[in-house]
C-alpha cells in the first residue's frame, strides 16, 4: 500500500530500524536516532541490491518516487543504478580536477617553483580570479573560443582593454599547459588574438627637459617625508632600474667594494640576472642608507615592518606630495628620462644603453652575443650619468648634448659586424 506524507511524518523511532514500503521497491527506513532515509530495493543479475535515494524530509515523497522511477528505467535498460552513480561521482571528481580553475592554480604553482617574482604570481592569480566565474568550473577540454571570448568581452565592456588582452594571454598559457599535461587537446585562447580591441600604447610620464629634471632633483633633496623614501627618490634617477627592482633590492645583492649591484634573475622582468654599475654618488647614497636599513634584509623596507619591501606606490605618492602630478613624472618614467637623454648625448653605444635598461633583444643570436658586452662602457656611462644629474641639480648650464664631441673617457661607438 502506497505511503502518504502524513504517515511518514508520524513514524516514530524505536530501538531498531523500521521499514515502511511505498511500492516498486521504494521504502523509507526509520533509524533509532530519528533519521528517515529513502531506499530502493532491486535485483540485478539475480542479486538483491539497495540504492540510497536521500533523506526525508529533504527528499519529499514525490521526489523519492521520481528517483525510484529513474533508477528502475536504468534497471530495465540493464544498467545498475548503484554502479552508474559511482561512475558519475568519479567523473565529477575528474571533471573538478580537470576544470580550468584548478589547472590554472596548478600552473601558477609551477610558476612559483620556477622562481617567478611574487608580483608576477600575484597578477596570474588575479587573471585566474577574473576567469573563474565564467569558465573556472568547466572541464578545460570543453571550453571553446566563444565561451572564453564572452568572458573577455565583459572586461572590454568596462573599458579594460589591456586587462582583457593580458587575461587572454594568461588563459592561453594555462590551456597550453593543459595540453602538455594531457588534459586538453587545443588552446581556444590562441584563436582570439584578433578578436579583442587593441589597447593604446601606454607611455609612462617622464621628464625629458634637462632644466625640468634639475627642478625634480632639487625637490627630491628637499623631500621632508621618510628618510628611506628620500633615499629611494635620490637613487632611482641614477640607477634607472624598474620600480619593482628598486624596492625589492636586498643588501646581499649590493657590493659597494666592487661598485656593482647584482639583481637575481627571479626579480627581473626578462628572468635574466642583471648587473648595475654603481657610480661614486650611488655608492655614497647606499653607504648612508645602510646605516639606516642595513646590513641585511631589504634596502628599502616598508615603514611598519622590515619583512616586506616598501609599497609599490611609495615613490609615486612622494612625487605627488612634492607637487609633480602623474602626467609629469612617474617612478617608471625615470627610465625613459635616462634612455632619452643618454641617447641624445651621442656619447654611448645604443646597445650599451639597452643593456643598462635590461632590455632584451628581439634577435636571439644578437641577444646572446651582447649579453656580456659593454660592461666597461656601462661603468663609464653610469659615472657620466650621475655627474650629469649633479650638474642638473646644481642648476648648471644645459649644453647641447647632441653636439658634444666624444673624449678619450667616452670612446667612439664600437661596431659589431
Amino acid at each position: 500500500m502506497a505511503l502518504k506524507d502524513a504517515e511518514i511524518r508520524a513514524l516514530q523511532a524505536i530501538d531498531r530500524p523500521v521499514r515502511k514500503a511505498d511500492g516498486k521497491g521504494l521504502y523509507v527506513e526509520v533509524f533509532p536516532n530519528g533519521s528517515k532515509l529513502w531506499r530502493l530495493k532491486y535485483r540485478m543479475a539475480g542479486k538483491e541490491k539497495r540504492l540510497a535515494l536521500g533523506a526525508y524530509p529533504e527528499i519529499t515523497l514525490a521526489e523519492a518516487r521520481k528517483r525510484r522511477d529513474s533508477a528502475r528505467r536504468q534497471i530495465d535498460e540493464g544498467i545498475d543504478p548503484s554502479i552508474a552513480r559511482k561512475r558519475a561521482k568519479a567523473a565529477a571528481m575528474v571533471s573538478a580536477h580537470d576544470s580550468f580553475d584548478p589547472i590554472a592554480r596548478e600552473y601558477i604553482e609551477k610558476m612559483a617553483k620556477e622562481g617567478r617574482a611574487e608580483a608576477t604570481l600575484r597578477k596570474a592569480r588575479w587573471f585566474a580570479d577574473l576567469l573563474q566565474p565564467a569558465i573556472g568550473t568547466m572541464p578545460v577540454s570543453e571550453v571553446d573560443p566563444q565561451l572564453l571570448l564572452a568572458a573577455l568581452k565583459k572586461l572590454e565592456a568596462k573599458g579594460n582593454y589591456e586587462t582583457a588582452k593580458k587575461t587572454r594571454s594568461f588563459a592561453s598559457r594555462v590551456f597550453c599547459y593543459a595540453v602538455a599535461t594531457g588534459r586538453a587537446k587545443a588552446d581556444p585562447a590562441a584563436l582570439l588574438k584578433g578578436a579583442l580591441i587593441s589597447p593604446k600604447a601606454r607611455h609612462y610620464a617622464a621628464i625629458l627637459d634637462p632644466a625640468k629634471l634639475g627642478e625634480l632633483l632639487r625637490a627630491i633633496d628637499d623631500f621632508s617625508g621618510s628618510p628611506i623614501t628620500r633615499f629611494a627618490l635620490q637613487l632611482a634617477p641614477h640607477v634607472f632600474v624598474r620600480p619593482g627592482e628598486l624596492r625589492h633590492a636586498e643588501w646581499n645583492e649590493i657590493d659597494l667594494g666592487e661598485a656593482v649591484w647584482r639583481i637575481p634573475a627571479g626579480k627581473m622582468k626578462a628572468r635574466r640576472e642583471h648587473s648595475v654599475p654603481l657610480s661614486r654618488q650611488v655608492i655614497a647614497l647606499f653607504r648612508d642608507l645602510r646605516a639606516l636599513t642595513g646590513p641585511k634584509g631589504f634596502v628599502f623596507p616598508a615603514l611598519h615592518t622590515t619583512r616586506r619591501p616598501m609599497s609599490e606606490n611609495t615613490v609615486n605618492a612622494a612625487f605627488r606630495r612634492m607637487g609633480f602630478d602623474k602626467d609629469e613624472v612617474t617612478a617608471h618614467g625615470l627610465r625613459s628620462t635616462a634612455s632619452t637623454l643618454l641617447n641624445e648625448s651621442g656619447l654611448w653605444n645604443p646597445d650599451a644603453i639597452e643593456r643598462a635598461l635590461a632590455h632584451g633583444f628581439s634577435n636571439a643570436v644578437r641577444g646572446a652575443y651582447h649579453r656580456g658586452q659593454h660592461w666597461e662602457e656601462r661603468v663609464r656611462m653610469a659615472q657620466w650619468w650621475s655627474d650629469f644629474l649633479d650638474q642638473r641639480r646644481e642648476g648648471a648650464e644645459v649644453v647641447n648634448l647632441g653636439s658634444r664631441q666624444q673624449s678619450s673617457a667616452c670612446p667612439q661607438e664600437i661596431s659589431h659586424n
